[in-house]
This record gives structure tokens, sequence and C-alpha cells, in this order.
């Protein structure tokens, strides 16, 4: 059967994906696309979509077949908007597509279709696949996110890969006035804009406090062969480093000079540990027991006998 040269030019464009309304708005009969399913040149996706060949789908392929199945109004949203944006290194189980309050929701196994009421056609994205824009995809994929700790690395990973910034994530999180994870995202955007160094410090010494633990100087100097640099807490007496790690010691610039400082610390007796600021929201307990047990492993005893009830 030839080929309508629309029909062609569209999929192209598309990554192979039509929808039906696409394609009888092209001239297709549904006896066509009928014909063309049974005779194995085409495949169906959903009810809505067809991929105009047999191979493999592309995940953009799939995203296509997701909006198509949402309808109209439709938008890729959360993960999923922020995939097709451009984030890698991050999967998801299903893409995720929102709609409208009051929309029909044409349900399926193979994407994850949900009305929602932060549904807004300012979000969208003004060309390519319907999607929100990557700092309300963002904040939408920290809020869905399974867990704290996924919420945390998926905003993490979308800054660090210059899908988006900490300040249009924080904008976007103004206009959340509940939810359960708010506050932590709140505290992570803060994180990412290192604007939150000395909080966490300050939250850090709470800690310490809480536990009965002696108190480190802060931002002690030291030099070594190649340049002068600030500890973040440091016990003299029992020779340990406390390295508060914001999101930028992760980013490849910093890495390679984090890790040399460390070496030199450590060649000269210290005992070094890191403490990522996404640690103390996400483990606090976890942290504070190791910076416990490397000071009693050096000596230190506390000077009064906690009584635990």
């Amino acid at each position: 059967m030839n080929q309508n040269p629309a029909v062609v030019a569209l999929a192209a464009e598309q990554d192979g994906v039509v929808s039906r309304r696409q394609l009888y708005g092209l001239g297709v009969t549904r006896w066509q696309v009928v014909a063309n399913l049974r005779a194995g040149r085409w495949q169906r996706i959903g009810d809505q979509s067809i991929c105009v060949h047999t191979g493999p789908l592309s995940q953009r392929a799939r995203h296509w077949a997701a909006v198509f199945q949402g309808g109209p109004r439709a938008q890729l949203d959360g993960a999923s908007a922020l995939i097709e944006s451009g984030l890698t290194r991050f999967e998801v189980e299903r893409v995720r597509v929102s709609v409208p309050r009051g929309a029909k929701v044409r349900r399926t196994q193979a994407f994850d279709i949900r009305q929602t009421r932060r549904w807004n056609a300012a979000d969208l994205m003004p060309s390519g696949i319907p999607r929100t824009r990557p700092e309300v995809a963002a904040v939408r994929a920290g809020l869905w996110a399974r867990s704290d700790s996924q919420a945390a690395l998926v905003v993490t990973m979308a800054v660090q890969q210059g899908i988006t910034t900490a300040e249009g994530i924080g904008r976007q999180l103004i206009r959340i006035r509940r939810d359960r994870r708010r506050l932590l995202l709140h505290a992570l955007v803060n994180d990412l804009l290192d604007g939150a160094r000395s909080l966490g410090e300050l939250e850090i010494g709470d800690e310490l406090a809480r536990r009965c633990l002696p108190r480190p100087d802060r931002q002690v100097l030291r030099k070594d062969r190649r340049s002068r640099y600030y500890l973040d807490l440091y016990w003299s007496e029992w020779k340990l480093v406390v390295e508060i790690d914001g999101v930028h010691h992760t980013w490849a610039e910093n890495v390679v000079g984090d890790a040399l400082r460390q070496n030199d610390l450590v060649l000269d007796g210290d005992t070094v540990l890191r403490l990522p600021l996404l640690g103390l929201r996400l483990e606090p307990d976890e942290f504070m027991a190791q910076i416990e047990q490397a000071l009693r492993a050096a000596g230190w005893t506390p000077d009064v006998i906690r009584i635990v009830a």
C-alpha cells in the first residue's frame, strides 16, 4: 500500500508515532488503518496512537503516544517532562501525563495519566512534545517521587545537568501551598543555591549539642602546596575534620580539588568525614552517629554519662 506523503512527513517529526485523529485529518480512512495493522506494516499503541513501523519504540515515540493517549490537553509532567527536556541517567517506571480536572482519562497500563489540580496551560512548553516547563516539572517530580531520597535526587540532577535552575525551581515552589514534601524541597533549593551553608552549619551545631558532643572549631584555615582553604568543622584535639558538602561539591569541576584536599588532610594524620547537606536533611542520625564514632575512636569520652530512658 502506498504511504500517504503527509503521514510519512508527520511521522518523521514524531518519531514514527501519529494519533488516530491526525491520521483521519490527513485523509487516512479507518479501513486503511485497519488494513495496515493487519498487514503488519503498522503497530497500535494504546487506543489513540499508531506507529507507522513495527520496530522498537524510542523513548520519544513513547512520549508522543502517552500525550496522545491523554487527550488534547495532555502534558508530559514531572520526571517524564524533565527526561523529554534532556534529563539523563534517571528512569521512570511509566510515562507520567497530566490532564486537567474533569478531563476524560483513558486508562492504560502503559502510561500514568492523571487528572491534577496543578494543571495549568501557562506551564506548557511553547514547542515540541506537549510538556510542562522544566522548572515546573522539577517541582512536581519532587512532590510525586516515591521517597524523599528520590525527590532530592531528581531535583538535584535537573539542576546539575542544566535542565533548569535552582532559582526557577524556587519561584515555582512558591505556588505550592500544601504538600507533605514542600518544606523538604524548600530546604533542598536553598542547598542548591548554596545559600544554606551557614544554615547547615547551625543545624549541625544544634545536632551536636543535642547529643552532648564537643563543639568543633569552624572555618579553620589550612594551607597545602597548592593553595589555602578552610575546614568547615575541625576538632583539633582529636584530629577530626567534617566537611559540609553543598550540591556544588558533586559538580565535575570541584571533584578533583576536593579529593586532593581530603587526601592531604589524611596524609597529615586527620580523619575526614563528609556530610552532604542532603544527608543532613534525610539521614541526620546516621551522620551524627558517624561523627560520634570517629570522636570516640580518637579518644574522646563524654564528660557526662547520658541516661537513656
